[in-house]
């Protein structure tokens, strides 16, 4: 689910993997790996991603459908 999840997140804000990457402090190869399922984001690295995006760490993981934190 957060294959998904987060590829589309990226691409609505019309986010390059390259700029994401630097906001996360990571690299550009780390986030194409997360989002082709390659390998998963650390409980860290998922924090971050929900905080970038303003959503929760349960709508990442499809654990809700509403990304909207209360």
């Amino acid at each position: 689910m957060i294959v998904e999840r987060l590829k589309s997140l990226r691409k609505s804000r019309q986010v390059s993997q390259k700029d994401f990457a630097k906001a996360l402090r990571v690299s550009q190869q780390t986030v194409a790996s997360w989002e082709v399922g390659r390998t998963e984001p650390s409980n860290l690295a998922l924090k971050d991603i929900a905080d970038y995006f303003n959503v929760t760490t349960d709508y990442l993981l499809g654990r809700s459908d509403n990304p909207q934190r209360l």
